[in-house]
């Protein structure tokens, strides 16, 4: 007998119960909740992160500046200045008269005093026209001499009426040229007499010879003034001319009479004492320097002229300046200027007016106040108003 159907067909599965249509509502706005407080809190922490990202760029764009105050420069300081040592008195010795070098009696270094021989030239020709000139004079008195008897004579006669007045007139301008031919004889034996002195060669005034360029046998020509023609050069060295320029900026704090102080190559360790004794009264245009002469005494000529020196000026300053690093100072077309940061750390750019140099510090005369900030080692793109982080 066949199965019935009813016992052929499984049985059906249970079926899951279908959920709930509220509650599944509550769950998607919990999700979107969820959702919405999150996006929230990644805005917010963006918003945060790019607040501080500007603030730290416009931070790290703001330039950082160290920046020092003025101090105020020393009344009293000492102006060093290079100078120039000279003796007081240096002067080539020439010949006056031709001929050739007899013998010299001086050598370079030997002190010699005014008058003192220095050498002797041998100059025939000289000799031959002075004896000549000799005998026209004695010639010429001669003459003079039968020109004032020939002229008395006349005289008498004149008197006794035997000649006439204007014989005796001739007569006596006979002698007035007699006599003019005389004194022209005289001249020319003196002139020549003093050519002859001219053979000895004599020092002009104390001093020391610096050079001598003769020999013996040395030809020696005059009307020549050049250094192959110079004989000796001497130099009086007991008092030395030191030669400086001032700048024009202290032209009026040094005076003439000041005291100063000379250190020379030569002598190193014992700077010399001297004084300002002439200035040039005016400033030179090409250097904007005043020249000034400080005589220093060498009596006992330890102290070597023509060589270099560093001349100290002690000076006064009733208003002492304010005095800034050199690396402060920017150098603009229209003149040196400094950054000055102020309280509101912005930047304000002041023209100064500069005076003494020292070296890695220079004087300020005008343009900042002792109070000013000014910036130290500015950027050349530094413009006023730029705004700055002042570093301690």
């Amino acid at each position: 007998m066949a199965p019935s159907d009813d016992h052929q067909k499984p049985a059906s599965a249970p079926q899951p119960a279908a959920p709930s249509k509220k509650g599944g509502n509550g769950l998607v706005w919990i999700l979107a909740a969820i959702f919405i407080v999150a996006g929230a809190i990644v805005t917010v922490n963006r918003m945060h992160s790019a607040k501080e990202t500007r603030a730290e760029t416009a931070e790290l764009a703001t330039p950082s500046v160290h920046v020092i105050t003025p101090k105020i420069s020393k009344a009293d300081v000492d102006l060093v200045l290079p100078g120039n040592v000279e003796p007081f008195a240096d002067t080539p010795i020439f010949a006056r008269t031709a001929g050739y070098v007899k013998r010299w009696l001086v050598n370079i270094g030997t002190n010699v005093k005014t008058g003192q021989l220095l050498a002797e030239i041998d100059s025939p020709e000289i000799d031959q026209q002075l004896q000549e000139a000799e005998a026209s004079l004695d010639q010429a008195q001669s003459n003079y001499k039968l020109a004032a008897l020939t002229a008395e004579r006349w005289k008498a006669m004149l008197e006794r009426k035997t000649v006439s007045q204007q014989e005796t007139d001739e007569k006596d301008g006979q002698l007035s040229a007699a006599q003019a031919t005389v004194d022209s004889a005289k001249a020319n034996v003196r002139r020549l007499q003093e050519l002859k002195s001219f053979e000895l060669v004599t020092a002009p005034f104390d001093g020391v010879i610096t050079q001598r360029q003769v020999n013996v046998g040395d030809l020696i020509s005059v009307g020549a003034s050049n250094s192959e023609s110079e004989m000796f050069r001497i130099a009086q060295d007991n008092v030395l001319r030191v030669f400086t320029n001032i700048p024009e900026v202290n032209s009026e704090q040094v005076k003439v009479g000041q005291a100063a102080r000379v250190e020379l190559a030569s002598s190193p360790s014992a700077p010399a004492e001297g004084k300002v004794v002439h200035l040039a009264g005016a400033i030179d245009p090409a250097s904007r320097t005043l020249l000034a002469e400080v005589q220093v005494d060498n009596g006992d000529h330890r102290l070597l002229a023509g060589g270099y020196a560093k001349v100290i000026l002690p000076i006064h300053s009733d208003k002492p300046a304010l005095v800034v690093p050199v690396n402060t100072l920017l150098f603009r077309p229209d003149g040196t200027v400094v950054g000055v940061v102020k309280q509101d750390n912005t930047v304000e750019l002041k023209g100064v007016k500069i005076g003494r140099d020292f070296g890695t510090e220079v004087e300020i005369v005008s343009g900042i106040a002792p109070t000013d900030r000014i910036v130290l080692n500015p950027s050349d793109s530094l413009e006023s108003g730029d705004h700055v982080q002042v570093q301690k």
